[in-house]
């Protein structure tokens, strides 16, 4: 089990999280450039559209009492459907353009943690659920990819489009246009507030997801240590309380998220009359034509909606914060040492393995192996016994550099182990766990493994010399059944197989951790070896 406190700091740094997000983005940046100009163009065309619709309606309007002018109108008509049509282009282009950025971003960012997960030293996994880094590389992957690809070129176009429609407004008419702002700007400071007290929520939503998924994870790989020891209580009250924090959370997320499309709806509609109102009295007195109001219509749409996209992407911006400082936290993680400068390696090793005043503590302030000398001479068979927490994983442990020691030494044939690469020290040993990893390829290729040039005469030999030879045969494809196709395999002829997958590799030492699931087994495979 593993412990879920490891990772709950507070996501905080919003600015700190895009400017991460911005750097990685680099490769990009020429697509996303194109992106956002194509948005800005989309947005722009869109913008002119409501000009012509005015001339339209003055144009109607004045041929009313004699003739109304059709070539004008159809021009104009067939500027509009150009004007449109390349807007919905250039809006397509550019959608098209951020899912391919963002897909390809999306798999920078997973093999970078991939990567990094390979890289970080066993006490990181020890201190952390395995469930709050797969969220990781799931949750908070996707919540970036989904936010770069829907919030930034929306976000860029709103921005265009509320400046744009803004000036037009001006430019067509001062009064109506202070009218629009006015009876807006109300609606903005509302959501600039409520954007300011929905970030904490965010936070807490994609930390409480981490958790859960942490959770599960853990209990459902360890079902069967939470059934023995009665467990199954307490896990399922820690889920409901971890499950009723993340639902608080989401909820007050989502609903501010929510209400912000209802409010800019009514700020619009409240635009709407205004307008009206205004422009009705500003016909009457003749300071401007109807189609004036036609137009201040559709501005006061174009005005507000930009609105509506801003808040909706800010929030989606908070999102991607909290999953991006999370993401980037995981990925400046202290790595392992670098070995390059280790150039020697043990090729032609004997067996002998000495402790020298090993000094060894998990964590630095709890020192648990404090001068621990032993010597153990080539070709003998040494076995650790203990109750749990005696030690016994450790000494695997820290003999496999797993962990580093604190102070001493241990050597190989008189060589230390520091002097070696971990990958020269892990090609010395086939460590057999009490659960095996087995793939569900055939019995021969679990065997052979990752192994090249390996004969099947040399897979029958090993399968002989730890007694699975015999039963292996009797199986209907022999070597080649697939072990997804089989139950028949015991726990005992798994790890057995598992031991000569270690003879194929023919590692000089052989490490059985707790490695059969009952005495007379046990029995039998020391008899083998």
């Amino acid at each position: 089990m593993h412990n879920k406190n490891a990772v709950t700091e507070k996501v905080t740094d919003f600015k700190g999280a895009m400017l991460n997000l911005v750097r990685y983005c680099r490769p990009y940046y020429k697509l996303i450039l194109l992106s956002l100009i194509l948005a800005t163009f989309s947005s722009i065309l869109s913008i002119v559209g409501p000009n012509q619709l005015s001339t339209i309606t003055d144009t109607i309007t004045a041929g009313l009492t004699t003739s109304i002018d059709m070539d004008k109108i159809t021009k104009i008509m067939w500027l509009l459907v150009l004007l449109y049509s390349l807007s919905t282009i250039f809006g397509y282009l550019q959608g098209f353009i951020m899912a391919i950025v963002t897909q390809k971003f999306s798999k920078k960012l997973r093999k970078q943690i991939s990567y990094k997960i390979n890289k970080l030293p066993l006490k990181y996994f020890d201190q952390t659920s395995y469930g709050d880094i797969l969220s990781r590389v799931t949750n908070d992957v996707d919540t970036i990819g989904q936010t770069m690809n829907q919030s930034v070129g929306s976000l860029v176009g709103a921005i265009t489009m509320l400046i744009g429609s803004l000036a037009m407004m001006f430019y067509t008419d001062w009064i109506m246009a202070i009218t629009a702002i006015v009876s807006t700007i109300f609606g903005f400071l509302m959501m600039v507030f409520i954007l300011s007290k929905s970030q904490k929520y965010f936070n807490a939503q994609q930390k409480e997801l981490g958790n859960l998924n942490g959770h599960i994870e853990e209990i459902y790989s360890g079902h069967n240590v939470v059934k023995v020891y009665n467990g199954t209580k307490e896990a399922q009250a820690k889920f409901e309380k971890i499950n009723e924090r993340l639902f608080h959370n989401a909820w007050k997320s989502q609903f501010i998220s929510g209400i912000m499309q209802p409010m800019m709806a009514f700020i619009g509609n409240f635009g709407y009359v205004c307008v009206c109102i205004v422009g009705a009295l500003l016909v009457i007195n003749g300071n401007i034509s109807f189609g004036v109001i036609v137009a201040f219509m559709i501005y006061i749409r174009l005005f507000t909606n930009p609105l509506t996209q801003i808040a909706q992407a800010a929030t989606g911006l908070q999102s991607t914060a909290a999953a991006s400082e999370r993401v980037f936290e995981f990925l400046k993680l202290e790595e392992l040492a670098d070995e390059k400068d280790k150039t020697k390696v043990l090729t032609d090793v004997k067996g002998n393995i000495e402790f020298e005043h090993v000094r060894f503590g998990y964590n630095k302030d709890k020192i648990i192996i404090k001068d621990f000398n032993a010597k153990v001479k080539a070709g003998q068979k040494i076995a650790i016994v203990g109750p749990t927490g005696a030690g016994k994983t450790t000494m695997v442990n820290l003999l496999m550099r797993f962990y580093e020691i604190n102070s001493g030494d241990i050597k190989i044939d008189g060589v230390s182990t520091k002097e070696l690469t971990r990958e020269n020290v892990h090609e010395l040993f086939c460590m057999v766990l009490q659960d095996t990893w087995l793939f569900s390829g055939t019995i021969k290729e679990n065997i052979i493994y990752n192994k090249k040039g390996i004969t099947d005469e040399q897979v029958k030999e090993a399968c002989k010399t730890v007694g699975l030879d015999h039963y292996i045969r009797t199986l209907p494809e022999g070597y080649n059944t697939v072990l997804s196709d089989t139950e028949s395999l015991s726990a005992g002829q798994k790890q057995l197989l598992t031991i000569a997958r270690g003879m194929i590799e023919d590692a000089p030492f052989l490490i059985l951790d707790e490695a059969t699931s009952s005495v007379d087994t046990r029995t039998e495979v020391l008899k083998l070896l």
